[in-house]
Formats: structure tokens, sequence, C-alpha cells
């Protein structure tokens, strides 16, 4: 992790008692949506901490003491409802939102039972993710995207997700979506 991914806002919104905002916690293997919203957050004056998978969010959150947490349904490994399971387990005041590509009214319906404040589909705005941290009461909204994925792009994915899971191994994850290892390159070529 750099230093960069820590750094307080120029002039942060401070709180109550006039202190700067606990950081919010922003966790999801895409590491360029994370700095998007990261930057995003911080043009509003929120500090924030980027981690990008299971036990890097958990140390984080030891680290830092988050008030907030962003965290994406599906990652490489542990998944993003087992680690709002755990972040709400050992901090019972974090305001955890759930953000995904994939909802589903099942996955919704467990995130809150874990601990979730909300379940947001993306792609969702900050100012739609600052509005769930405020929820009194959890919200089970799962709206379907305006336009759904091309399939191309649910293709792409999927092939992403595979790979990311296979720490990036093309052969492994060839054999596991059962195509030649060529034709797994050929479709990563064509995207880039």
């Amino acid at each position: 992790m750099s230093g960069e991914e820590h750094d307080l806002p120029q002039s942060p919104a401070s709180d109550a008692a006039g202190a700067p905002p606990a950081p919010t916690l922003v966790v999801d293997d895409d590491r360029a949506f994370c700095a998007t919203l990261a930057a995003a957050l911080r043009r509003r004056g929120y500090p924030v901490v980027i981690a990008h998978g299971f036990d890097e969010a958990l140390t984080e959150a030891a680290a830092w003491q988050p008030a907030r947490a962003v965290v994406d349904l599906r990652m490489p490994g542990r998944g993003g409802l087992e680690l709002v399971g755990a972040l709400c387990s050992a901090y019972p005041n974090l305001r955890v939102v759930v953000l995904t590509g994939y909802g589903s009214i099942a996955t919704a319906v467990e995130a809150i039972k874990l601990g979730a404040v909300h379940y947001l589909t993306k792609p969702a705005d900050v100012a739609e993710i600052l509005a769930a941290f405020s929820r009194e009461e959890p919200t089970l909204d799962v709206e379907p995207a305006e336009a759904p994925m091309s399939l191309g792009a649910v293709e792409w994915e999927h092939l992403q997700q595979v790979l990311a899971d296979c720490q990036g191994n093309i052969s492994e994850a060839a054999r596991r979506l059962g195509m030649h290892r060529r034709t797994l390159q050929r479709k990563l070529a064509r995207r880039r």
C-alpha cells in the first residue's frame, strides 16, 4: 500500500466535536474503481483507506478504525459477504454499504443479515453511497441496472474474475473455463 492511499484531504470535514472524521474504508479488487471512489470521497472531505481483499481490509480496519466501509461483493478468495460479517462482528458501530455489479435479492438479504446498512448495485455515484450510510434502517432496494451489461461485458467480467481467482495464471484459468489457453489469451488481448 502506498502512503498516498491514506492521505487525509486538504480540509477534512469535521465531526460534531471539531475533529476530523474517522476514515472510510473502500474495499474492491478493482484498483481503478477504488482510486476513483477514494478521490471522489476525499473531494467531499472524507479521509479514505483502500484495501483490495479480505485480509488487507481487516488489517486496514484494525489500523485505522473506520466509521464507514464500502465493500464490493465479488472479490477473489474470501468474498464481500464474508468480509461484511467479519467487519460488522469486529466493529459493531461500523456502517457498511455493499456495492456490487451482480445484485440479487438473496445476496442483499444476506448482506443486511450480516450487518450491512445498505446494498447498492453498480453504477452508484458518491452521493448515493453517502446517502446509504445515513440510513437508519437497513434497506433491501435491489434494482437492476438501467442498461444491463452486454454479453461481451459479462464475459469479460467473468474472465477477469476467474483469472484473478487463479492469481493471473492463464493456463489454470483456461483449464477452469474449459477453453484452450490461446483462446483465453486472444479474448484477453482483444479488450486491452
